[in-house]
């Protein structure tokens, strides 16, 4: 039996999640799903510029797996652009976590805890969560 997906975390959802060709009717277009994993590995990699490895960081995940995601996502924008698809962001395995806040409890962190010196850093679970995986053990 496969083991189930581990959510991947994501930041910022689309405002807008539905695209479509210029002057063909929707109901007249098939549709490409794009999960939300995958808009968000693009949005990381192609629209911020972040290295795999970093990406995958923000997103927990191996940067193996980060690079499937961002393979099947590429994949269906490519086909959806190539073959006059409309494009439907939905779905996928995720949790939503803003910037600057714990990547485990969602509770905002303390000043300076997600940036140094202008430059993003590794945003360690708060203090609440560390001691709660330190008594589990």
């Amino acid at each position: 039996m496969a083991r189930p997906t581990k959510d991947r975390i994501i930041e910022k959802l689309p405002e807008i999640r539905f695209f479509k060709p210029a002057g063909v009717p929707a109901h007249q277009l098939e549709t490409v799903e794009i999960t939300m994993e995958e808009v968000e590995s693009l949005r990381l990699k192609d629209v911020k510029g972040l290295t795999q490895a970093e990406a995958a960081e923000l997103m927990k995940v191996s940067r193996p797996t980060f690079q499937r995601v961002l393979t099947s996502a590429r994949k269906k924008a490519a086909e959806a652009l190539t073959c006059g698809k409309a494009i439907k962001f939905e779905g996928g395995d995720y949790r939503l976590v803003k910037p600057g806040h714990c990547p485990e409890c969602g509770k905002k962190l303390g000043r300076n805890r997600a940036h140094r010196h202008g430059k993003r850093r590794k945003v360690e679970p708060c203090r609440d969560c560390v001691d709660n995986d330190k008594g589990e053990n």
